[in-house]
């Protein structure tokens, strides 16, 4: 029988997330890309668990563009923060350069204005980080 195949990690960036973590009443967070693939994801979030993640955020995300546009009444519409709150806790997404967005899952007890700080601030580290990263050799010879 044949496993269904995964799509590897181009770069993992989970390091991105260990500050989030460490905040109180967060209990995952994952950094995904717009096409929904996960591309760093807390210790102890399952893969399959993340897996689903990243494809719902996916969606939600372009949901959320497509609502804000129709009410907006435009259709460049971007967003700045996306909020699912539940009675098992609270989802935080935001863009986190192109095509990517930083999540984050909290019980409900959780401050939201400090996560959403932490987490703008978290974009910004890894914009850097990843925008001053020494480009890769694509195997061509200098």
């Amino acid at each position: 029988m044949n496993s269904p195949t995964r799509r590897r990690l181009a770069q993992d960036k989970s390091w991105a997330l260990a500050p989030l973590l460490e905040l109180p009443h967060v209990v995952h967070a994952a950094v995904i890309s717009g096409d929904g693939f996960i591309e760093g994801a807390s210790p102890g979030l399952e893969r399959d668990s993340s897996e689903g993640v990243a494809a719902m955020m996916s969606a939600l995300q372009g949901a959320g563009r497509a609502v804000t546009a129709a009410f907006a009444g435009r259709d460049d519409a971007r967003l700045r923060q996306t909020v699912v709150e539940s009675d098992d806790g609270i989802v935080f997404a935001i863009p986190a350069g192109e095509n990517t967005c930083l999540a984050v899952f909290a019980d409900p007890d959780v401050n939201m204005g400090v996560v959403a700080h932490h987490m703008q601030i978290q974009v910004t580290t890894l914009g850097n980080k990843v925008m001053n990263s020494p480009a890769r050799g694509l195997g061509n010879s200098v």
